[in-house]
């Protein structure tokens, strides 16, 4: 468990292990919604407050959904400064994957109310964007910064495929989300691809091909 917090004048062992001693305003970055078979993905960027201790931060795939929300609520209210974005369908269909990634990414850091010091991006690519920043593989478990900017990029993203269930029912995005579980394949099958589907993922594709 790391520490949520940068105190002044204390050395927290991920930023000494990454050389951020030197940076009062880090901004975690990470996203969401890769993986899944339709609706947008999300990005979202955190700069935590060193005087507002938030416990529990971690990567948002290894905690539950209420924890998350319990969490993303913390985050809103104790950060710093904090931005959610994201990029449509269409974008990720225009684009691929991951160039959509990177630009939700970028909106959410441009949205910003404070311009960091530093950006942390989770992974290994980095954005186009002309301030200094860095990459780090699995940041969203080793950085809190971006385990915070994880849980507000995964919990958008869910809200999002929960309104998308109402308007499409058929699919259960409520509980798979998108992602491309046995039941939504045979969503896909028994009643075809939505517009929010991403037509270019290859299980799309197929369901697609087998229709017509």
């Amino acid at each position: 468990m790391y520490c949520a917090q940068r105190q002044i004048g204390v050395t927290r062992d991920s930023d000494d292990a990454f050389g951020l001693n030197e940076y009062r305003l880090i901004c975690g970055v990470d996203e969401a919604g890769r993986g899944p078979l339709a609706g947008p993905v999300f990005a979202a960027c955190v700069i935590l407050d060193p005087g507002r201790k938030i416990d529990g931060l971690a990567d948002s795939k290894k905690i539950s959904a209420k924890r998350r929300g319990n969490l993303a609520i913390m985050i809103k209210k104790f950060a710093s400064a904090w931005a959610v974005s994201s990029a449509s369908v269409m974008e990720i269909e225009r684009l691929n994957i991951l160039q959509a990634s990177l630009l939700a990414m970028k909106r959410a850091v441009e949205n910003l109310a404070i311009v960091p010091d530093m950006i942390l991006i989770d992974g290994n690519h980095g954005l186009h964007l002309d301030m200094p920043m860095r990459t780090i593989i699995k940041g969203d478990s080793l950085i809190p910064e971006i385990s915070a900017a994880s849980i507000l990029a995964k919990t958008a993203r869910d809200a999002e495929m929960l309104a998308l269930h109402q308007r499409f029912p058929l699919y259960g995005f409520d509980q798979h989300k998108g992602y491309p579980t046995k039941k939504h394949i045979a969503a896909l099958q028994a009643h075809g691809v939505s517009s929010v589907h991403r037509r270019s993922f290859a299980p799309v594709k197929a369901a697609i091909k087998c229709r017509n």
